[in-house]
């Protein structure tokens, strides 16, 4: 079918109703760029929803206009939407069409019966939010929309499948299954033609053959195609080739797919296997915000997120806890990360009071359909997982569900394995809670077995619950009817495993950040762990505060999990929600083995001494910085990270010491002095590398840049726009923050633009924003080829210009 962007021309407000109408109380529409989110804008408030980072709920509308030729009638048409937050409804010229609940399917809407050819037409999209979710969702039409249009016979949207059957160095079976629809009234026979080409656009295999199909069915067309000398798909190297499909030489009814010649097995020994290389997943969980763009999902801010997650390491994505978007997909196969895509947060058991555990038994199916038919070729995904942290996994009825599930995906798509997030202490909660109900519960608080306990101290207790009998028993069969064993927070059961069940294969789906240094070993040492995935990679709107660092004053409550308003942002990522790298990611590449330089980190004077309350998912408070004005001789804890037998450290040339380093880390208290502070790894009394800061002198300016000077007008492309304040040297002065103003002129407008500080009041739709810790971000879109005009201003800085060329989308 032909397909062409839906993108343009859609007009937003809040959904009203007929009364409201009457009497005057409703809002006008406004121009909208889609994708969009709709809360972004929204004011949030002190009384909302901390795990929605305190933005309301609503109810929203979107339409648009647009002209069908009357030559069209008679074609099938479809209008596709990537994604909707949440149950969105269809209407087209006022009629009902479709609707979908879950916010994170791609689906599409038959329009065809609906519209008036030769005349404007209008479509309508109703979208709603509210306490269904336990992160920062967005909502609206976040997502790409599409027009497809196909003649009576054609090939099907996602009509075309190729799986690599066979490969080896000297050539690959590659099977294409290509499904033909025919809406006519009779018989027929069309010419389907076939060819595979590499990435410099060679021919490496064709292949033709006649398909017949019968009135209103459908028929599908399957042929080997076999590609000599093939370059596989691999993170390092991820070849990708294209299939295209015709249909008696129709442009209209051409087909263009990528794929990667690829294979995978996995066993208890080898674990994963990559094209037959023993491969371990360094994994980053994710969830689906942009930061400053809310959910609003661009296929540059896809992209970019996987650029900079691969380059701190990561060669894997979890996300978490739903199906990934297409861009970001598109991304993970062209620049080589593995993918474990997730379908869903609950099952039938709520999580939140209006979440899709209400629409769960009547539109699982249809949704796990989506997902794999968005998945197949894409050949970074390895891996689908059925759920995440399902309440009744230990349930009798869990199991049921689970193969359900499990089997279903299987038929989809039996090419990939099936795994299922399980949190095994989440699982038994009800049964440690039965615990403390009865007549053992203080014995077992005095045992340390006790929910009370958990609850005090959970990072300490979690492997208690999880290696117990109870734990093991209750999970059996959950676990027993998958291909890879997730668990999330569940690393006391590697070893365990391997002994009571050698068969079972295990991925640690979501691990506390702070325990990798224990975790990695593990997974290196036994061969039926295949990887271990973050909680998390990239910071993200919502959940807020589970990672910001605490203190406890004596005699005080500690605070509450989340945070109070205004925080925004979960404050637990490697990377924060601009993609800048903080201390955490340096900590887990040493740990990786990627890096061999040692990284400095200082914690914040203010807080010396004092004692530290932060949750499992908190790192410590400590930048990468020496400029601490007004902290001039006070004491400063220096963290330094590295891999050797011990690290020392110098202050402006002055030896303060070598301390060893155990699990790649060490301190030092010293006072603090402007200068330069600089770390030296030993190993064997070699020195194996060094880091060092410097202090920034006087703030001299505002340093403005764009991570690209050319961008294309079309087709999700964004312009980043890093600003920094640097003293003359261009050291980053993170002492110094202030507001920024943005202004934008020419061919493009301001998409967003924010910091990382995870608390704040500031919105990402307004052209001033104050820096955190001398950084901020703009996001420009661009709205024609051309130019676009950014100049930044701060208080006691020269405004900064940066232009950014914007040319034909291809």
């Amino acid at each position: 079918m032909k397909r062409t962007s839906f993108n343009d021309g859609w007009e937003f407000g809040p959904k009203g109703n007929q009364f409201a109408e009457l009497s005057g109380g409703t809002t006008p529409y406004r121009p909208v760029p889609v994708p969009h989110d709709a809360m972004l804008g929204r004011q949030r408030t002190a009384d909302g929803n901390s795990a929605g980072a305190y933005f309301p709920g609503g109810a929203y509308e979107y339409r648009k206009t647009f002209h069908v030729p009357a030559e069209d009638e008679g074609k099938r048409i479809l209008v596709e939407f990537e994604g909707v937050y949440r149950g969105a409804m269809v209407y087209v010229n006022g009629a009902y069409v479709t609707q979908r609940p879950y916010g994170y399917s791609q689906f599409r809407a038959d329009i065809g019966p609906h519209l008036r050819y030769g005349a404007t037409n209008e479509i309508r999209v109703e979208a709603r939010t509210h306490q269904d979710s336990r992160w920062y969702t967005g909502a609206g039409i976040y997502r790409d929309t599409w027009l497809l249009i196909g003649g009576p016979v054609r090939i099907a949207p996602e009509g075309v499948r190729v799986t690599t059957l066979e490969s080896d160095q000297e050539r690959a079976v590659v099977e294409v299954a290509v499904r033909i629809e025919n809406d006519e009234r009779v018989l027929r026979t069309v010419r389907l033609g076939m060819e595979i080409t590499d990435a410099d656009g060679r021919a490496v295999a064709t292949g033709t053959a006649p398909v017949t199909a019968e009135p209103g069915q459908q028929a599908i067309a399957r042929q080997r195609l076999y590609v000599r000398d093939p370059a596989l798909w691999s993170p390092e190297q991820p070849a990708l080739h294209t299939a295209t499909i015709t249909l008696d030489d129709d442009r209209d009814t051409t087909e263009h797919t990528t794929f990667g010649i690829r294979t995978l097995r996995l066993d208890p020994t080898h674990g994963l296997r990559l094209n037959g290389t023993p491969v371990k997943l360094r994994g980053a969980c994710v969830h689906h915000d942009n930061g400053p763009l809310g959910a609003a999902t661009y296929a540059r801010a896809e992209e970019r997120r996987v650029e900079l997650l691969k380059d701190a390491g990561f060669n894997a994505i979890r996300m978490s806890h739903h199906p990934m978007s297409s861009a970001m997909l598109t991304a993970c196969d062209r620049l080589g990360m593995f993918v474990v895509d997730e379908t869903f947060d609950m099952w039938t058991s709520g999580k939140s009071a209006f979440d899709y555990s209400l629409h769960f038994a009547e539109w699982w199916e249809r949704d796990l359909e989506a997902m794999v038919a968005k998945d197949y070729n894409h050949p970074s995904v390895i891996m689908y997982s059925i759920g995440n942290e399902i309440p009744e996994t230990a349930s009798p009825v869990g199991p049921v569900w689970g193969r359900r599930l499990a089997e279903k995906t299987r038929a989809l798509d039996p090419t990939r394995y099936v795994t299922n997030s399980i949190n095994t202490t989440l699982a038994v909660m009800d049964d440690l809670s039965a615990m403390d109900q009865n007549e053992d519960a203080q014995q077992a608080d005095e045992d340390g077995t006790g929910i009370n306990t958990f609850m005090a101290d959970a990072a300490a207790h979690m492997d208690a619950i999880n290696t117990s009998e109870l734990v093991t028993r209750k999970t059996e069969e959950s676990f027993a009817l998958l291909d890879v064993a997730g668990m999330n927070y569940a690393e006391a059961r590697y070893d365990l495993d391997r002994k009571l069940f050698p068969n079972r294969i295990i991925l640690g789906t979501e691990t506390l950040p702070t325990h990798i240094d224990r975790i990695w070993p593990l997974v290196k040492e036994h061969g039926h762990v295949i990887g271990d995935f973050t909680w998390t990679g990239w910071d993200y709107l919502g959940e807020v505060g589970i990672g910001r660092p605490q203190y406890r004053t004596e005699g005080e409550p500690p605070e509450s999990f989340m945070a109070a308003y205004p925080h925004l942002t979960a404050d637990c990522g490697d990377l924060d929600i601009t993609g800048h790298r903080r201390p955490a990611s340096y900590y887990r590449e040493i740990v990786f083995g990627l890096r061999t330089d040692p990284y400095l980190a200082v914690r914040r004077p203010q807080h010396h001494g004092k004692t530290y309350a932060g949750t499992p998912w908190a790192w410590s408070d400590a930048i990468s910085s020496w400029t601490w004005p007004g902290f001039e001789d006070a004491p400063v804890t220096v963290e330094v990270y590295g891999t050797g037998d011990e690290a020392e450290l110098f202050i402006s040339g002055r030896s303060q010491g070598r301390r060893p380093l155990e699990s790649f880390r060490t301190e030092f208290d010293v006072p603090y002095e402007p200068g330069e502070l600089l770390a030296v790894t030993y190993t064997g009394g070699a020195e194996t590398g060094r880091h060092a800061v410097r202090t920034a002198g006087a703030l001299d300016r505002l340093r403005a840049e764009s991570d690209r000077g050319v961008i294309t007008a079309t087709g999700g492309d964004l312009a980043f726009v890093s600003l920094t304040l640097t003293d003359a040297t261009g050291t980053c002065h993170p002492a110094a923050d202030r507001s920024v103003r943005l202004e934008v002129t020419g061919d493009g407008v301001l998409a967003g633009f924010g910091s990382a500080r995870p608390s704040t009041d500031e919105r990402f739709d307004m052209p001033d924003h104050h820096t955190y810790e001398g950084r901020a971000l703009a996001i420009l879109r661009p709205t024609g080829p051309g130019e676009i005009c950014l100049v930044a201003s701060a208080r006691d800085c020269d405004p900064v210009k940066v232009t950014v060329a914007v040319q034909e989308g291809r």
